[in-house]
C-alpha cells in the first residue's frame, strides 16, 4: 500500500492507494477465446467467449485462411471496435467464405489475434423473411427501466439568442431552436442539455479588468432552465483573451484550441462556478455536472498533447471543487474511449477529483469503459466514476445519408441497450440539425445529426427513443433467438406485473453503412411470445412502426418530389405526415398457460413496438 502526498478531494489528507499497478482496461489483454460461427441468411454470426477486462472487440476478416486478416469496418463509425459478441457482419456476398479472426481492445488499443480463424458463410434468402422468435417473460418480476437515454441530449450550441436568425421553419433559429428541445422534453423525457460552447465569445466576453462577464451565458442558460432543463457545463473553447494562440479556432464556432494560460483558466472556472452558485443557489448547482472536453482526434479539434489536457483537467476541477465541493465534474468525451484510462491513471497518480469520464461514440454502440472506472475505484478507494456517453451519433462525420433515414432507428437503439448494461447516460448527437450560429443547413435532408431535422420534423431515430421511453412497466426478460439473434435483432420488454399489460420492443438493424438502404436478406419475420398473462383473458394489441413506409419523414419528403427546402405548402403537408400512429390489431387471447403468441414483419432496418392491454 502507497500514500499519496498530494491533497485529495476536498483537501481532507493523503488518500490509501491499495493498488499500484496498471489500471485494468489500459493494457492489451489476451485474444478471446471460443470463436465460432454460424451462417445467416444475408450475415454471418460471430461469437466468442468475453474476455475479462476487454472494454470491447475488434473483429477481423480475409478471403483466405492464410490472411491477411484486416479489421470489419462499418463505414462510418469512429473505429471498428465492437462491445460485445455476438455480432453480425453482413458486408458479404451469398455463398462466399470468409475466415475471421478477433482480438479483444483497451484503451492500450486491439490485442492478439485468436490464433485460429474460423469459416463463415453466409445464406441467400430463401422464399420468404427469415424467421426469429422473441420470448417475454411477464410473469417475472418488473426490475426498472433504467433511462440512461433521457439524462441528457447534445446541443451543437447553447440555445441561441432571440436575433439568431431566420431558419427552415420560418421562425427565427433561437425560438426553433427552443422548440426543439421542448419536443425532446416532451416526446423522450430528456432532462438535461450539454451545453456546448459555454466559453464562446458570444457568451463570455473580458473585461478591461481581466474580469468576465456572463451576461449572454447567463441569458442563454435562463432558457434552458425556463423550458424544465438542466445543463451540463462545458468547460470548454476558452475565449481568445486567455488562450496561448487566440488565432487558432475550431469549426465556424470561433472557439480556441489551444492551451489556455493555466490561472486565467483556473480562474475564468473558478468565478464561473463561483457566479452560477451566487444566481442560481449553491444546492441547485450542486447537482450540475461539469465536464472538462477535449478531442483526441481529429487532430483538428485540438493542438494540445494529451499531457497538456491532463493538466487542463485538473486545473478546472481543482477550481469547480474549490468552489463547492459536491458539484460533480468530469471529461472529456473521448472519441472511441480514447483517453480515458490515461485520464483516469493521472487523477489517481495527482489524487486529481473525478466523478465521471466521457466519451463519444460515432457510429458504433458503447463500449464497456466500467473495467477502468472500477479499477479506478479499486484503487484509490474513491466511489467509482460514473461512466457517461456524452455524444453518440449514427456516423462519424456529418452529412451522410443514413443519418435522415430509417437505418437510425435501430441502430440508436442498439446503442442504448449496450448502454443498459454498462453506462449511466446515453446522450444523442444532436437535438436538432440546426446546430451552429451559422448558415442554415444546405438542403432539409443533408444527413445531419440531429434527432430533428431543421424546422423540427422528427426523423426516424427520434421515434425510436419515442417507443422506448414509452415503455410502461417495469423491465423483464426478453430473449431473442433464431436467424440473427441478438446481433441483428434485438428486444426490450416490460410489463405491469400484474397481468394486465405488457410491451415488447423489437429492431431489426446492423452497423453497416453499405446495407443503410436496406437489404431483402436481413429482412426477418418475428414471431412473438409473451408469457406469464392472464390465463384466458383477451388482450388489445397496438402496433407502431418504424420504418422507411412508416414514420420516416424522409421518405414523405422524396413522395412529394424532394429537393432543397420546402415551400409553405409542403411545409403544411410535411408537419401533418410528422406523426407515429397507434395501429390497432386483431385482439388476442391467452391461452390456459397465460401465453400469446404473434407474428409480425420486421425488415432491415426496421423497429416494431407491441403493446399488449388486457381487455
Amino acid at each position: 500500500m502507497i500514500t499519496t502526498p498530494t491533497a485529495p478531494i476536498g483537501g481532507k489528507g493523503p488518500v490509501s492507494c491499495p493498488d499500484d499497478g496498471p489500471l485494468t482496461g489500459t493494457l492489451a489483454l489476451p485474444a478471446p477465446t471460443g470463436l465460432h460461427s454460424q451462417d445467416g441468411t444475408g450475415h454471418v454470426l460471430l461469437d466468442w467467449d468475453p474476455v475479462d477486462g476487454a472494454l470491447g472487440y475488434v473483429v477481423h476478416r480475409s478471403d483466405s485462411v492464410d490472411g491477411p486478416f484486416a479489421p470489419l469496418d462499418h463505414g462510418g463509425g469512429d473505429m471498428p471496435v465492437v462491445p460485445h459478441p455476438p455480432y453480425a457482419d453482413t458486408r458479404v456476398e451469398a455463398g462466399r467464405g470468409y475466415w475471421y479472426k478477433v482480438a479483444s481492445w483497451t484503451g492500450a488499443g486491439p490485442g492478439p489475434l485468436t490464433p485460429g480463424p474460423v469459416r463463415g458463410c453466409a445464406r441467400a434468402r430463401g422464399i420468404g423473411p427469415a424467421a426469429v422468435e422473441v420470448r417475454v417473460d411477464a410473469g417475472a418480476a418488473p426490475v426498472p427501466l433504467r433511462g440512461v437515454w433521457k439524462r441528457t441530449i447534445g446541443s451543437g450550441h447553447l440555445p441561441l439568442p432571440p436575433d439568431g436568425g431566420p431558419a427552415h421553419g420560418g421562425t427565427d433559429t433561437a425560438a426553433e431552436h427552443a422548440e426543439a428541445l421542448r419536443i425532446v422534453l416532451g416526446g423522450i423525457g430528456i432532462r438535461t442539455v450539454r451545453t456546448h460552447g459555454t466559453f464562446q465569445p458570444e457568451r463570455v466576453t473580458v473585461r478591461a479588468d481581466g474580469t468576465f462577464d456572463f451576461t449572454e451565458l447567463d441569458a442563454a442558460l435562463d432558457r434552458l432552465l425556463a423550458a424544465g432543463l438542466e445543463p451540463v457545463v462545458e468547460l470548454s473553447y476558452p475565449p481568445e483573451d486567455i488562450a496561448a494562440d487566440p488565432g487558432t479556432t475550431v469549426l465556424k464556432r470561433g472557439g480556441t484550441s489551444t492551451r489556455p494560460d493555466p490561472g486565467r483558466y483556473r480562474g475564468l472556472c473558478r468565478e464561473l462556478t463561483a457566479h452560477l452558485c451566487e444566481r442560481h443557489g449553491a444546492d441547485e448547482v450542486s447537482g450540475w455536472l461539469f465536464e472538462v472536453p477535449d478531442e483526441p482526434g481529429p487532430e483538428v479539434l485540438r493542438t494540445g498533447s494529451q499531457d497538456a489536457f491532463h493538466r487542463r483537467y485538473e486545473t478546472a476541477a481543482r477550481a469547480v471543487k474549490g468552489v463547492d465541493d459536491r458539484i460533480r465534474v468530469g471529461g472529456h468525451s473521448s472519441g472511441a474511449a480514447a483517453w480515458v484510462g490515461s485520464l483516469l491513471e493521472f487523477c489517481r497518480r495527482a489524487d486529481v477529483p473525478i466523478d465521471f469520464v466521457s466519451a463519444r461514440s460515432r457510429g458504433n454502440a458503447p463500449l464497456d469503459l466500467r473495467p477502468l472506472t472500477r479499477s479506478f475505484a479499486r484503487a484509490t478507494g474513491r466511489p467509482e466514476p460514473e461512466v457517461l456517453w456524452t455524444e453518440r451519433a449514427v456516423t462519424a462525420r456529418h452529412f451522410h445519408p443514413a443519418d435522415d433515414s430509417a437505418f437510425a432507428a435501430p441502430s440508436v437503439l442498439r446503442a442504448v441497450k449496450s448502454a443498459l448494461a454498462s453506462a449511466d447516460a446515453f446522450t444523442s448527437w444532436v437535438a436538432t440539425d440546426r446546430m451552429e450560429r451559422a448558415d442554415p443547413p444546405p438542403a432539409l435532408f443533408h444527413g445531419g445529426p440531429g434527432l430533428l431535422t431543421a424546422g423540427n420534423l422528427r426523423k426516424p431515430r427520434f421515434w425510436a427513443l419515442r417507443l422506448l421511453s414509452g415503455l410502461a412497466g417495469g423491465r423483464v426478460p426478453a430473449r431473442v433467438t433464431g436467424d440473427g439473434a441478438e446481433a441483428l435483432v434485438e428486444a426490450l420488454a416490460t410489463a405491469a406485473g400484474d397481468g394486465t399489460h405488457s410491451d415488447v420492443l423489437v429492431w431489426n438493424g446492423t452497423p453497416d453503412r453499405t446495407r443503410a438502404a436496406g437489404a431483402a436478406a436481413l429482412d426477418r419475420t418475428a414471431l412473438v411470445e409473451v408469457r406469464g398473462l392472464t390465463p384466458d383473458a383477451v388482450y388489445d394489441v397496438t402496433l407502431w412502426r418504424v420504418d422507411e413506409g412508416h414514420a420516416d419523414i424522409r421518405t414523405v419528403w422524396e413522395a412529394m418530389g424532394g429537393g432543397d427546402r420546402p415551400d409553405a405548402r409542403q411545409w403544411a403537408r410535411l408537419r401533418a405526415a410528422d406523426v407515429l400512429p397507434a395501429e390497432p390489431l386483431p385482439a388476442v387471447s391467452a391461452g390456459p398457460d397465460g401465453t400469446v403468441s404473434l407474428s409480425v414483419d420486421l425488415p432491415m432496418p426496421g423497429v416494431r413496438s407491441l403493446r399488449l392491454t388486457r381487455a
